[in-house]
């Protein structure tokens, strides 16, 4: 092969190392199309809560902060919470993933931290569910009781529907950002009695996640007292294994991991532990100059690690 072509040859094959990620905010939108199921969480309306008297909508301005020079879809005035499905399109591992999206349990930041999220697991070979939870003012638990409850029926439904997605009910995980990190913590300390009357098969399979993945979590760790844990987030050796990652400069603060991790390692759960020093908080998947942007990829090679993908 001339050396011309060469050289075109290996341009193209970096930029196919490197285009997918950097792609994933194009390739979903929000709302989803009718080429992605959408279930409702509770189909006889949620528990507990009244809905909001507004309706659910983007909440985004003009003056709200960019994220990789891109806006945010903040979604708002949630009442009635949805499961989507995003399965691959290519391999399929038979592992899955529900997505929690953060957004100080006010709104969600439903493509930053939940279509853009779906579009990487896929390109792992990982189906990717999508909870649209109750917002504003359902968390964290116990002050609300309700994205919590959403979060519980959303993993019995994964794990009832396996065999139908394709999905293998022994790698079954959950993955949040900042207050959805905080209620994938919860839900891994908190599966073994439903905060609700049970409604159907989903909920008599465990809601217990797999695995879990905790990125740049917050109400781990009790500012007020001194970054003690928080006491209504207790690891035991129930507790799934757990990946988390966090900047030290992030103004949510770094003690949220560090303090969570030695909870885990106390309660003898495997966990890993990524910090980095700058990356700030709410940066998702999107690339920036900053080296917390590769945490993706740290998170598949934990994952072959954990022996959830093969």
């Amino acid at each position: 092969m001339p050396k011309r072509l060469i050289f075109i040859a290996l341009i193209a094959a970096g930029l196919a190392a490197t285009l997918p990620l950097e792609l994933l905010a194009q390739a979903t939108v929000w709302p989803p199309d009718g080429s992605h199921a959408t279930l409702l969480v509770w189909p006889h309306g949620a528990p507990g809560t009244a809905p909001s008297a507004n309706p659910e909508a983007d909440t985004t301005t003009a003056k709200d902060y960019l994220v990789a020079g891109r806006s945010i879809i903040r979604l708002g005035n949630v009442s009635t919470p949805t499961l989507t499905l995003y399965s691959p399109k290519g391999t399929n591992t038979g592992a899955a993933v529900v997505v929690f999206p953060g957004g100080a349990y006010r709104i969600l930041a439903i493509d930053l931290e939940g279509t853009e999220v779906c579009d990487w697991l896929n390109l792992a070979g990982i189906t990717c569910v999508l909870l649209k939870y109750r917002v504003p003012d359902t968390g964290p638990y116990p002050k609300s009781a309700a994205a919590l409850q959403d979060a519980q029926r959303a993993l019995g439904i994964v794990r009832a529907h396996a065999a139908e997605w394709k999905i293998d009910p022994k790698r079954i995980g959950v993955l949040g950002f900042s207050a959805g990190a905080h209620l994938a913590a919860a839900l891994s300390t908190h599966f073994d009695q439903r905060l609700y009357d049970p409604i159907d098969e989903s909920d008599k399979v465990s809601c217990r996640p797999d695995f879990a993945v905790i990125v740049y979590p917050g109400y781990l760790a009790l500012a007020d007292q001194n970054f003690a844990p928080n006491p209504d987030i207790h690891p035991t050796e129930k507790t799934p294994p757990s990946f988390i990652v966090q900047a030290e400069d992030d103004p949510v603060h770094v003690e949220n991991s560090t303090v969570y991790f030695l909870e885990l390692k106390n309660a003898k759960v495997p966990a890993e532990l990524h910090l980095y020093a700058q990356g700030g908080h709410g940066y998702g998947l999107r690339p920036t100059a900053l080296p917390v942007t590769s945490w993706p990829k740290s998170v598949e090679t934990w994952l072959h690690a954990m022996e959830v993908l093969n």
